[in-house]
């Protein structure tokens, strides 16, 4: 608890009353991790993901199919993409977008109009990296004003994701992040981008389902390749996965 007032301490003077209360008004309980008895029960945890550079059509075509054949709560895919698998999703499964990706480093005017571009083009989700560098170096009013714009673009009932990158941060920048991004309106918490700077782990999800509590989500993205360690990572606080080894993870591939 000193850790967290501490955190909040430091971000306080940056955020308007209304944004204050809604870090009081966290509600701190432990996590109650859910029974997942099944493969088929975790799909409906799990955004299934495609979010390389070389990414087809054709290969969205097939992620749409998977996600409606294993039952997946969403998709999650890059901003381009989001007319087609609205075309062919059409509301069956939820469309999730990356606005900011994968840097987090783009002018805030340009992540607000991709946020509010994929919506109108059928995103029901929206999954942002939040501005790295300006966390690390302690420019909280400029953190929040590029969450701001993006929730302002993308108004609830989006749901709202911020990426905070974890395995670029210390202990103190994760709490900080996360703390900023909920008084800003995020809906959840997310790890990694999994671009090439670490995963979720468990420490990590513990952490972050700890700061924010029990009713704010915590999505764990980035290396999540077998269904213990889905299962481990549900078990410290997530509630959302973003993966994109799902066929194997839910045994539907080698």
């Amino acid at each position: 608890m000193n850790q967290w007032n501490e955190w909040y301490q430091r971000i306080e003077p940056y955020l308007s009353a209304e944004e204050q209360q809604r870090l009081l008004q966290l509600t701190r309980t432990s996590w109650s991790a859910p029974v997942l008895p099944n493969r088929a029960s975790l799909a409906r945890y799990i955004d299934h993901t495609a979010l390389y550079a070389e990414i087809t059509p054709s290969a969205i075509e097939r992620l749409c199919q998977e996600a409606q054949e294993w039952g997946t709560y969403s998709i999650c895919i890059n901003s381009q993409y989001v007319p087609l698998a609205h075309t062919r999703l059409g509301d069956a499964v939820q469309i999730a977008a990356v606005v900011g990706f994968p840097l987090g480093a783009m002018a805030t005017p340009a992540k607000a109009y991709e946020a509010q571009w994929c919506v109108d083009q059928g995103a029901q989700e929206l999954d942002m990296v939040i501005a790295i560098g300006y966390l690390k170096a302690g420019a909280y009013d400029a953190v929040l004003a590029d969450l701001r714009a993006v929730r302002a673009a993308a108004p609830s009932p989006v749901i709202l994701k911020v990426i905070l990158e974890t395995g670029l941060l210390t202990t103190d920048e994760k709490g900080i992040a996360a703390l900023l991004s909920v008084a800003a309106g995020a809906d959840f918490v997310k790890t990694s981008t999994g671009f090439g700077h670490g995963g979720a782990t468990v420490e990590d999800v513990a952490l972050l389902r700890d700061t924010v509590g029990a009713t704010v989500g915590v999505k764990a993205s980035g290396g999540i390749h077998s269904w213990q360690e889905a299962l481990d990572l549900v078990a410290a606080g997530a509630n959302r996965l973003g993966m994109s080894k799902t066929g194997v993870v839910l045994g539907r591939e080698d």
